[in-house]
């Protein structure tokens, strides 16, 4: 009775991370059997693209267990929204032997019943039960299996499983990992090096333009790592003045700089056990890279004002939006450490390369996720505002394309998303600065983070100063901006 319990509570908080959809539906899966005492278990989707039934959620590379909905007692649930238990599945009609024979397994018992969040919601898949182990499942199982479907599509509404349309039955898998969207060809390559890269404890170097979800990709690495458990420790150089960089990643002693009151711990002993993700390491000032190296080779430090030499047992990934060749080159960024960091590299597609289908699956994603946050109905998009969005260029990537759909559904109070509720385009913006005295010529021969820091400026001060309005304009964050500034 406990395993039922805590498995009605633990859906939910297993559906919410970055986790491969594929290995969580199996355990999924495998806690259920546990539960309920059953041989086997599955979870069959209804893809709502493909208007069949997917036994697991496959990744590109893998077949799919596939069924046509008018099939088998899943396909009955499915269309009727009925529970079913057997005795003997091979004496009901309904019954499809042709899994059976492909697979060598006997289906004796079976116990059905619908996924769907209450009894008059579309459905979304079925949870499928085989073989009591002590002979037949029961009117409590019964009972029990459509309680968890309820939870299970509640927990579903979570993920990035989720239907395209809340009001028609099915899902749609908008990627291989929870909480990352994207299906392109251009993210291929990234899925399949960040699986490989999850089964060791490698380190791990994320490239990519800002905003393109490194972030996200760091922390899918770690939750489908052997260290997921552990804790997942950020730090980013960016957003700390220089001098307390150190400190914040190694910890300090009390009284070893003025207003150190006491030992404080640095995220690489937080992260113990776990994954330090260094975001922007290429901002790592240069008198702190020789400390890292030093922790990357041996796995130890000292804390700052500190004597002590301390071992940390971490996985590190790292990120930068920089060219770390040539910061190698201009001597800013140290050559043993670049190859350090670069064990495993995974380059972040820009949302340009990922092409407009992409603009507008991650539109969906978006609008349902701050629609249901902010309270406002489901969002309809205009074809004028499609188009525009599938005609922006987006710099900013992934994060300028949330915060535009994000003010998107703040603005339209009813739902539906027109041109006037859409941010004017960047490009207009660059124009309008460009005639009056903030107009800026940028010289060939500089490098494009020198260039990239010139714009910014001009931007700045085209918004006479006000940082929240520059950042506005060039799509991106505070945060963002003060490093490109910098």
């Amino acid at each position: 009775m406990s395993n039922r319990l805590s498995l009605l509570v633990d859906f939910a908080s297993m559906l919410a991370r970055e986790v491969d959809l594929d290995s969580l539906l199996k355990t999924a899966c495998e806690r259920v059997c546990d539960a309920v005492q059953a041989d086997r278990a599955t979870i069959w989707l209804v893809d709502a693209e493909e208007r069949n039934l997917v036994g697991r959620v496959a990744l590109p590379q893998l077949h799919a267990l596939r069924q046509p909905l008018d099939r088998g007692i899943a396909g009955y649930v499915v269309r009727t929204g009925e529970c079913v238990r057997l005795a003997d599945a091979s004496q009901d009609k309904r019954f499809d032997p042709s899994i059976d024979r492909a697979t060598g397994y006997k289906t004796k018992s079976m116990l059905a019943a619908p996924i769907r969040e209450e009894r008059t919601a579309p459905i979304r898949g079925v949870l499928q039960l085989l073989n009591q182990k002590s002979g037949e499942f029961g009117e409590e199982d019964e009972r029990y299996l459509l309680a968890l479907g309820t939870q299970l599509a509640r927990a579903l509404a979570m993920t990035t499983l989720r239907a395209q349309d809340a009001a028609e039955p099915g899902l749609v898998l908008r990627g291989p990992f929870n909480r990352i969207v994207g299906r392109s060809d251009a993210l291929a390559d990234a899925y399949e090096r960040v699986h490989r890269a999850a089964e060791t404890d490698a380190t791990v170097l994320l490239r990519g333009e800002t905003g393109t979800g490194k972030g996200l990709f760091a922390r899918a690495i770690h939750v489908n790592s052997p260290r997921q458990a552990g804790p997942f420790t950020t730090v980013d150089s960016t957003t700390l003045p220089a001098q307390l960089v150190e400190s914040e990643l190694f910890g300090h002693e009390r009284g070893a700089f003025t207003g150190a009151e006491r030992r404080v711990l640095g995220k690489v002993e937080l992260a113990q056990g776990g994954t330090l993700f260094l975001d922007e390491i290429g901002d790592l000032p240069r008198e702190l890279q020789g400390k890292l190296l030093h922790f990357l080779q041996e796995r130890t430090f000292e804390r700052v004002g500190g004597r002590e030499t301390i071992t940390s047992d971490v996985r590190i990934v790292c990120a930068t939006h920089r060219n770390l060749e040539q910061a190698v080159a201009d001597g800013s960024f140290r050559q043993d450490l670049y190859y350090r960091i670069r064990v495993v590299e995974i380059e972040l597609p820009t949302l340009r390369a990922r092409g407009p289908a992409e603009v507008l699956r991650l539109t969906r994603h978006f609008a349902d996720m701050y629609s249901q946050r902010f309270g406002r109905p489901t969002s309809q998009f205009s074809q004028a505002a499609l188009a525009r969005l599938q005609s922006h260029s987006w710099p900013g990537n992934v994060r300028e394309l949330e915060h535009w759909i994000e003010s998107a559904v703040v603005l339209a109070a009813d739902g539906n998303i027109d041109v006037q509720h859409l941010p004017r385009h960047a490009t207009g913006l660059v124009a309008q600065a460009a005639s009056d005295e903030h107009e800026i010529t940028l010289p060939l021969g500089l490098s494009l983070d020198a260039a990239t820091a010139k714009y910014a400026q001009a931007t700045l001060a085209a918004a006479e100063g006000n940082k929240t309005e520059a950042a506005r304009r060039l799509g991106v964050s505070r945060n963002t901006l003060a490093r490109l500034i910098k």
